[in-house]
């Protein structure tokens, strides 16, 4: 592993267009910037664009680009359940070790629901897809992941996420509960890397509404149900290129009492992943998947578990 002295040295669819090719834009500045970020410590992309593990954004900002440089970095992943299946792109830009930009799309395949849904509300069709954008902006406040690893100081950032969710027919479904089709995710993450002990931990408090992420709406019966809801990761790197570790998302549970109690309910996020980066330009992360329920009453009270597999790259 490097020393900290190398380091050193170192309709909706318009806005998301327009921000995509914003960030387009900015990696021709990015391919040409020499690029030094140890291996790993920019973290991974999230299923909503940021920077971070899996399903938390941490405080590190995305890309390869150290202080004084510009950075790019875009990923596709791929979430596998036993009824449904969730296929992300994103992309992020890293400003000056500062700032993150970054957005996503979601496409979760909702078919397994028909079945039920459809005796409730008749005019819903077969082979839905909920679909979500996210556009996301992180600014770090304090600290440097990497140049304070000897000491006990954090790198701390605040985030936001903008989500809005195109649920086609399932709409109907999601007015009936009373919820909106847009809502705002605000965070704040602390990420603490032990680089002698090769161990990084992140903590990360979010204000959020969303159901599911937001695939199924924000908040619940006419009203605005924002949470304070925690989230935890910890990560190990076996050596410079290969990490492993775990992350603890807690959901809202806004539709718990909307219909029935339990017919709706949300369980906590939680995985197991490893990261393998080959090169500084690329990265691949596998890690098992607990969604826990989703929709229970439409899948036979069934837990969600599967495959998530990413890959990155970045400049």
């Amino acid at each position: 592993m490097q020393s900290i002295a190398q380091r050193k040295r170192r309709n909706r669819t318009p806005v998301r267009v327009t921000l995509t090719a914003t960030l387009l834009a900015t990696a021709c500045v990015a391919a040409s910037a020499d690029t030094g970020k140890l291996l790993l410590t920019g973290g991974v992309s999230t299923v909503e664009g940021a920077a971070g593990g899996g399903i938390s954004p941490w405080a590190v900002i995305g890309s390869n680009a150290t202080a004084g440089e510009y950075g790019l970095s875009a990923n596709a992943s791929r979430l596998n359940t036993q009824d449904f299946d969730l296929t992300t792109y994103g992309l992020a830009v890293g400003i000056n070790e500062r700032v993150e930009l970054s957005c996503a799309q979601q496409d979760l395949n909702a078919s397994s629901t028909y079945g039920v849904i459809s005796t409730v509300v008749p005019t819903i069709t077969a082979g839905q897809h909920l679909k979500m954008d996210v556009l996301g902006a992180k600014v770090r406040l304090v600290g440097d992941a990497v140049l304070d690893s000897d000491s006990l100081m954090p790198q701390i950032s605040a985030g936001l996420l903008y989500k809005s969710t195109s649920a086609g027919s399932y709409s109907a479904v999601i007015s009936a509960l009373g919820a909106k089709t847009s809502g705002t995710d605000v965070y704040l993450a602390a990420t603490k890397l032990f680089l002698a002990n090769s161990i990084l931990l992140n903590g990360t408090l979010r204000m959020t509404e969303a159901n599911q992420g937001g695939l199924l709406g924000f908040g619940a019966n006419g009203e605005q149900k924002y949470q304070l809801v925690p989230e935890l990761s910890v990560a190990y790197l076996l050596r410079k290129d290969f990490a492993l570790g775990a992350e603890y998302r807690v959901m809202p549970n806004n539709y718990q009492n909307s219909i029935a109690p339990g017919y709706l309910h949300s369980d906590d996020w939680q995985d197991l992943f490893v990261a393998w980066a080959p090169g500084k330009n690329f990265s691949l992360t596998a890690a098992y998947v607990n969604l826990g329920q989703v929709v229970p009453v439409a899948n036979a009270f069934r837990k969600q578990e599967g495959l998530y597999v990413s890959a990155q790259v970045a400049f």
